[in-house]
């Protein structure tokens, strides 16, 4: 089975042992989850206010202010936890936005073939040609960008690697006995598409989505770092990191911890998707 289509999953001794790899990756995502989720409680400052003083601005990491403060006399973890809670809910929506075109193109394309699956296809590689990042500029920068708009715009570029993933499965699945039986018995095209076909080819589909939330997540910190991601004053870990890079040396911690948490966040969905498929192939081969 190829899943480079979609991403390209960490391959190690970890394969060997998916449940551990599960659990770790479950852990640490469920870990930035709280903490993204609990920001609003456990922040020790506004994220977007100043805090007003001179001296408290580029304070490196300290007692006070564990990760510092930026360029603003911003506190960084304060920005740190609030831009995850962007980062995380706009790469999980727009995973699902991605996952739910794909899936539903690819099961039309590869169940009903003919004229649908050739038009489909090639709908496919049009977005497939187009390269994905410029895509995303042009759209981000007609539009007032909002996390609504990210989105849709990060699900409406993601889906056509899932489509071709559903679509070659569908193909080895709909010439088994079980649906010749199912059509035998008289049930309808899309009775059958819906009851037999998609609970068969969901398995690759979970994995796959596990790795388009880390390029979703990925991409929204890139449009945010060129200025096409959130509004103004909403933090986000791209922007941040773009901010850092106004002094790199003397005021490291303004990039630093973002693209850390960023990092944190794309291996553990990697780490999740790896473990869901050498669960799913040893199951598979059992």
């Amino acid at each position: 089975m190829n899943w480079g289509a979609v991403g390209a999953p960490v391959h190690g001794a970890g394969t060997r042992n998916p449940e551990r790899v599960l659990s770790l990756a479950t852990v640490g995502l469920a870990l930035l989850g709280l903490l993204a989720l609990l920001a609003p409680w456990i922040s020790p400052y506004d994220p977007s206010a100043p805090l007003g003083l001179e001296t408290l601005r580029l304070v490196p990491p300290g007692m006070e202010h564990p990760l510092g403060t930026d360029r603003l006399s911003r506190d960084v973890l304060s920005r740190v936890l609030h831009g995850g809670r962007v980062s995380l809910l706009v790469g999980l929506f727009g995973a699902v936005v991605s996952l739910v075109l794909g899936v539903a193109v690819g099961l039309v394309s590869g169940f009903f073939g003919g004229w649908v699956d050739r038009v489909s296809m090639a709908v496919v590689d049009v977005f497939l040609a187009f390269p994905r990042l410029v895509l995303l500029i042009v759209v981000a920068a007609l539009f007032r960008p909002s996390p609504w708009l990210l989105v849709g715009v990060l699900g409406f570029t993601l889906w056509p690697p899932i489509a071709r993933l559903v679509r070659a499965e569908v193909l080895s699945v709909r010439d088994r006995g079980y649906v010749h039986a199912a059509e035998a018995l008289g049930l309808g095209r899309v009775s059958i598409l819906l009851r037999h076909v998609l609970p068969n080819v969901i398995a690759p589909v979970v994995v796959a989505g596990t790795l388009v939330v880390g390029d979703a997540v990925v991409l929204e910190a890139g449009l945010s770092f060129l200025g096409l991601g959130m509004p103004a004053g909403v933090p986000s870990w791209g922007a941040m990191i773009y901010e850092g890079l106004a002094d790199p040396v003397d005021s490291w911690w303004v990039s630093v911890f973002p693209g850390m948490a960023i990092v944190a966040t794309v291996l553990c969905v990697n780490l999740l998707g790896e473990g869901l498929r050498a669960r799913i192939g040893r199951g598979a081969g059992g």
